[in-house]
């Protein structure tokens, strides 16, 4: 026996009707914006011509920015003179004219008391809050008690009170690294050259013909995204940092390749130069570059670059189709539960009377 009812005719019409249309769209491909335009695969002057895989070019002289990491080493640390001699400082002592079994010829440090101790047969002498000259002859004079033309050199070996520079240093939101007790360093915007020279000026403050080493040893500022889209799930968007010459395949490649959600309509969507309105779409073929290893849109990514993957079409219907249909399935579902408990409750009810005639 079949029953009709009218009403479950046109809902299932309705919902035939709207298949059919979310049919017709996932064929005929559902975008805002037709990128594949065919004057962007026409040839376009040399100047204009985006780096590709087999004609990849070099980025710019890198220039720092927040949060990049710079590594600073400082290759000469002396003082400023006139410095003078601090407890645990280090002073190199030699001396000539000495005895023979007893030379003076090392790295003595400066005691808790101020003094040096220049062995048994010299004895101790006090040299802290000396310049390196006044400690010369303090102990050439000191020295004379024992020998007779005693030709005493010193230098100083190691500062105690001066605090390292060389070490990692992020640069800060403000542009500047912090060098602790020596204060800070505008370095963004600059190159590593520069950075060099900036430093060696600060420096010069504190220490006699300061040199120092700067390199970068993490590249954050110049990054590039690759953004996919979830079908209606949400956009997945990834930020990577970027080292010089990555291809539209390393892009892909760094985020794992297409998800199960994505189609192979691709595009980059670079940033105008100056601020400029217009867009800059470079389309890729995707088949091309995987199955075919052609470099012709296997292009260069640049600092700033967003690499876009459509979503995949049906994969979008279905999940649309999903959430049209989920709060009826679950009114209908509640609906179903109900009327069964009511069902069940009139059987046992039934069932009740029976036994108790």
């Amino acid at each position: 026996m079949i029953i009709t009812c009218s009403s479950c005719s046109s809902v299932r019409t309705a919902v035939l009707a709207m298949l059919a249309a979310c049919a017709v769209t996932a064929i005929s491909g559902c975008h805002a914006i037709d990128f594949y335009d065919q004057s962007l695969t026409e040839p376009v002057p040399a100047p204009m011509e985006p780096p590709r895989e087999k004609s990849l070019m070099s980025l710019p002289t890198y220039r720092l920015a927040p949060p990049d990491v710079v590594r600073v080493e400082m290759l000469k640390l002396i003082p400023l003179p006139p410095y003078r001699a601090e407890i645990y400082d280090v002073l190199q002592i030699q001396v000539a004219g000495t005895l023979l079994d007893q030379p003076i010829d090392d790295f003595y440090l400066v005691e808790g008391e101020g003094t040096v101790n220049l062995g048994p047969a010299y004895g101790k002498l006090r040299v802290a809050g000396m310049t390196i000259e006044e400690a010369q002859r303090a102990i050439t004079e000191h020295l004379m008690q024992v020998l007779r033309q005693p030709e005493v050199t010193v230098q100083l070996a190691r500062a105690s009170g001066t605090q390292p520079v060389t070490g990692e240093y992020l640069v800060a939101p403000d542009g500047t690294i912090n060098l602790r007790q020596y204060g800070s360093v505008h370095v963004a915007g600059k190159t590593v050259a520069e950075v060099k020279e900036a430093l060696k000026k600060h420096l010069a403050q504190f220490f006699d013909s300061p040199d120092v080493s700067v390199e970068v040893t993490a590249f954050n500022s110049k990054v590039y995204y690759v953004v996919t889209q979830g079908a209606g799930l949400g956009d997945n968007i990834v930020r990577v940092p970027i080292t010089g010459k990555e291809t539209v395949l390393d892009a892909i490649g760094n985020v794992g390749g297409l998800s199960q959600l994505s189609s192979k309509t691709i595009w980059i969507a670079r940033p105008a130069p100056g601020g400029f309105g217009c867009e800059q779409i470079l389309p890729i073929d995707f088949d091309a570059i995987t199955r075919g290893a052609s470099a012709g849109t296997n292009y260069q990514i640049m600092p700033g670059d967003r690499v876009f993957i459509a979503e995949d079409g049906m994969w979008a219907v279905n999940n649309f189709l999903a959430k049209a249909i989920s709060p009826l399935q679950r009114l209908l579902g509640v609906s179903a539960l109900g009327t069964s408990t009511v069902r069940s409750m009139q059987t046992l009810g039934r069932a009740s009377s029976h036994r108790t005639y």
